[in-house]
């Protein structure tokens, strides 16, 4: 029977699934030992291979993709269950009715539609969520809640997003600039210096480079992870050329010089810019 004529599995068999393979008797004694700590690196990996198929434009990986990170909210909802902490359908509640509280100008009153745009009206919403857990909001910083978890340049864009909103921010893209060739000055200036502090010193000063980067590409509205994935992407193929130019001639790269490979770099540089 062809695969799209076939029954489907069901939310409820793949949640069934999961309680099997984590059942203390009769489950996979790796799936057993598991728990959120240990997990939370896979689901981790499963939302960026969810993002390499769609940078990738592979609708097939996509759909495979996405089954592999739900299975990663549902193996936390089963560790969770186990404990009766929450269950699965109380996941599926929770973002449904945060869904709806935040989205005011759709369920309830289409007239805030311009509101919710122009405004911060999805902020002020979730500030009311936080009060109404009993989160001080004046106790707190606006960069409390920033995870940690998030890759490094995405959570300083994050980080600088929320001081920007409290007025910490500089006026337009020229200051940041000149804040770059000011980090990049300082990096230049450790670099040189001698003794076992200096690493400590050029790593301090590298991060703070990156920093004002990631500020560079905010004020340009550019994704610095995007961005940094293409050009890994583009690096990628460049030596892929390199590689394969070189076995033409039945050698590898470390058959030939620095300044060959440099050459059939621009060469492949050239091409790609020429279509």
């Amino acid at each position: 029977m062809a695969d799209g004529a076939r029954e489907k599995h069901t939310l409820e068999e793949l949640l069934a699934v999961m309680a099997r393979l984590r059942d203390p008797e009769t489950g996979c004694p790796w799936d057993v030992k598991q728990s959120f700590g240990t997990i939370a690196p896979y689901t981790i990996e499963e939302a960026y291979e969810v993002a390499d198929a769609i940078a990738r434009n592979d609708v097939d990986g996509l759909k495979d993709e996405l089954g592999d990170l739900l299975l990663q909210v549902v193996y936390h909802a089963q560790i969770a269950s186990e404990d009766q902490r929450f269950q699965f359908a109380d996941v599926v509640d929770a973002i449904t009715r945060k869904m709806i509280r935040r989205h005011p100008h759709v369920f309830e009153d289409p007239s805030r539609r311009e509101e919710f745009m122009s405004t911060d009206l999805w902020d002020r919403i979730k500030a009311e969520e936080k009060a109404a857990r009993g989160h001080d909001a004046a106790a707190a910083s606006v960069v409390d809640d920033v995870p940690l978890g998030l890759p490094a340049l995405t959570r300083a864009v994050k980080l600088q997003k929320r001081m920007a909103k409290v007025g910490f921010d500089w006026p337009g893209l020229a200051p940041v600039l000149a804040k770059v060739d000011e980090e990049l000055d300082e990096l230049k200036a450790v670099i040189g210096e001698p003794g076992e502090q200096s690493r400590a010193r050029i790593a301090d000063e590298l991060g703070d480079l990156l920093f004002v980067m990631a500020n560079v590409a905010r004020h340009l509205g550019v994704d610095p992870e995007a961005a940094l994935r293409a050009a890994n992407a583009k690096v990628v193929r460049r030596f892929q050329c390199i590689e394969a130019a070189l076995a033409e001639d039945g050698r590898s790269p470390e058959d030939a010089t620095l300044e060959e490979m440099d050459a059939l770099w621009d060469e492949a540089k050239d091409a790609e810019r020429k279509g």
